[in-house]
């Protein structure tokens, strides 16, 4: 095979501008032209797109998602209101209560902590119109039924059945009936509170 010649004197002429220069200084570009090193251009990145593989399917270390503990709803203030006089009746006022009709829930007063100050209790709601606070706020708690306050004419709309529910305390009746109590910080929630 013959050798070539080093062009160490040669011109040539370059494909894009049509100008004579040093053969020595003439490159080829990615397309085939044979041009001067000043008139180089690479080629454009886009003709060539880097291959991408599929989206994740999954993140490597993964957890079932946890359940939420149950927490206390926060009742309004003097939220309790007896039904009428020798009734153990009480009628809840709850805005947007979401809680389940039949399901059992437990009455809590406001937060406190215990006589040494180092344990975090519940106080009972406050006593009122002959039902005792304690009685409300028993441990085992009570069923209650949504939607409506007892023979009120408000049990018709939609918008009671979000904010009403009542129940009946085991031992003691209201003595006029009508009476609002339980004072401020009451709530509903769960028999057990679990952290």
């Amino acid at each position: 095979m013959a050798k070539y010649a080093t062009g160490k004197y040669a011109k040539a002429i370059s494909d894009r501008s049509g100008l004579e220069f040093p053969y020595r200084e003439m490159v080829r570009e990615w397309n085939g032209s044979f041009v001067h090193v000043s008139e180089f251009e690479p080629k454009q990145p886009q003709l060539e797109p880097k291959p991408t593989s599929a989206d994740g399917i999954s993140l490597r270390n993964v957890r079932t998602a946890r359940t939420e503990n149950d927490v206390a709803y926060s009742l309004p203030e003097d939220a309790f209101q007896t039904y009428s006089a020798s009734s153990g009746i009480i009628n809840v006022t709850a805005p947007g209560h979401g809680l389940t009709n039949g399901t059992t829930y437990r009455f809590r007063g406001q937060p406190t902590t215990s006589a040494g100050g180092s344990v975090f209790i519940f106080a009972n709601p406050g006593s009122f119109d002959g039902i005792s606070g304690s009685n409300i706020g028993k441990s085992a708690g009570y069923t209650i039924t949504t939607g409506l306050y007892v023979n009120d004419a408000r049990n018709t709309t939609d918008f009671s059945v979000k904010n009403f529910f009542h129940f009946t305390v085991d031992t003691d009746t209201a003595t006029k009936g009508g009476v609002k109590g339980g004072g401020v910080g009451c709530s509903i929630g769960p028999i057990t509170l679990i952290a």
